[in-house]
């Protein structure tokens, strides 16, 4: 018997160190274990007593690459909690700031993370020696969203405006117009990124998912239901963001600290290529045709087709953006009131909101005085975290010939297709073999 450790060092929103136990015996896979030794954060418990105000400024510190999903999922809930409803300025300029994290975090993931595992090359650094044109490209395209989170949130990393209500303070006019020309330059970027990713060579891997995802009358950033499909096209199930913990159940693994959310007992798929899947009729044109001359059919069911889904979505985001300046019609310091005012009450709310990695679920119980009473937080990878370790299973016994360091190699690009934020790390896998 064979067993394997693969340690994976950093992950998004969780600290310290994890690892991968591959189980072999007699030639057959026993177990594999996805383990993550998470510092406690406790985000969950310092909400509790703090003023609905302070929410979306303290949740945004949970993670740097997609403090607006964070901080969306909770003006969201609390807005729900209130029975508040937001204007229509702000309802279509935080889908401009949702555009921005998704350019943002989905360029970086694609040229610098993922993109080297397709061309043979170890780093997003090796890619800027061979083909230093291209990492150019992903890089402008990256500051492009982050520019767009700048001008409406106030800073690129932890945006300051977002605020229970709308915004605190709505851009002017020309400050929105100023991003046109490099958005205009980023769609025709966009376009030849899918074409880049949809040309590159992947290994063949098809664990038939269960993909979940919003899903409505717009592509879902921050409104939709919650749908699930069992084939990536029909709806299987639907239902608002109060039934998520009815059917989506955390757990805890008993050899990881972190946690694991199942749906009917089951793993699934949330993420780029989930939405996709099950928002095709609500792509734009540009995309469509996009994909269709890159010679893409939907559904996507292959883990290593999220960089292809991952490159749509930019492509989707930067189109989207432009018609949001473009229909933007503020004059001054942009149109009507920045916020509307908020009146407290007991109350519990709920919102799913779609980060770049996938849904993530808020839930808030307040007090009289709009107080934290209960809160609860289920990010996207820690959906996914079950789904990944699915897909080892089934990768692993054909690998099994590799390598120690051959295997850990084809182990974390499984890993990487997520988009776990662990990919930050130049090498986030070590591989050691115990032999019995």
């Amino acid at each position: 018997m064979t067993t394997r450790n693969i340690e994976v060092d950093l992950m998004a929103r969780v600290e310290g160190e994890g690892a991968l136990e591959v189980v072999v015996d007699k030639g057959e896979v026993k177990d594999v274990r996805l383990k993550i030794f998470e510092a406690p954060r406790f985000f969950e418990a310092f909400l509790k007593g703090r003023h609905y105000s302070e929410v979306p400024d303290i949740v945004a510190r949970i993670c740097g690459i997609c403090p607006v999903a964070y901080q969306m999922s909770a003006v969201h809930a609390i807005e729900s909690a209130f029975g508040m409803e937001v204007s229509e300025t702000v309802r279509k300029l935080r889908r401009l700031l949702y555009c921005g994290e998704w350019i943002e975090s989905h360029s970086l993931h694609v040229y610098m993370l993922h993109a080297p595992d397709f061309l043979g090359l170890d780093s997003g650094l090796e890619l800027a020696r061979s083909e230093p044109e291209i990492l150019r490209r992903g890089l402008r395209l990256k500051k492009v969203g982050d520019r767009i989170l700048t001008v409406l949130g106030g800073r690129a990393v932890h945006p300051v405006s977002v605020c229970i209500g709308g915004f605190t303070r709505l851009p002017q006019t020309n400050e929105l117009r100023s991003l046109l020309d490099e958005l205009h330059w980023a769609r025709e970027a966009a376009k030849e990124t899918l074409a880049w990713v949809a040309g590159f060579e992947m290994p063949d891997l098809s664990p038939g998912y269960t993909f979940a995802a919003l899903s409505g009358n717009v592509y879902p950033m921050n409104e939709g239901a919650i749908t699930v499909s069992r084939d990536g096209t029909a709806h299987d199930m639907s239902c608002a963001s109060d039934g998520f913990e009815g059917h989506f159940k955390e757990r805890q693994a008993p050899y990881s600290t972190a946690m694991q959310c199942l749906l009917d007992e089951k793993p699934y798929l949330v993420g780029p290529m989930a939405r996709l899947n099950l928002n095709a009729a609500s792509l734009r044109p540009v995309v469509r045709e996009a994909l269709a001359e890159a010679g893409v059919e939907l559904p996507l069911v292959n883990p290593y087709h999220a960089i292809i889904a991952r490159s749509a979505e930019v492509l989707q985001a930067v189109d989207e953006a432009i018609e949001l300046i473009e229909d933007y019609e503020g004059l001054g310091t942009g149109p009507g009131e920045p916020y509307r005012p908020v009146t407290p009450k007991e109350s519990v709310g709920t919102a799913v909101t779609e980060a770049p990695r996938g849904m993530l679920y808020h839930r808030y119980a307040l007090d009289a005085d709009g107080r934290v009473v209960e809160a609860n937080i289920v990010p996207p990878t820690s959906q996914n975290q079950a789904r990944m370790e699915a897909d080892l299973w089934q990768m692993i016994p054909s690998i099994l010939s590799l390598s120690d360091e051959a295997l850990a190699a084809a182990c974390e690009r499984v890993i990487r297709c997520y988009d776990p934020c662990i990919s930050c790390a130049t090498h986030f896998l070590r591989l050691k073999r115990v032999a019995a």
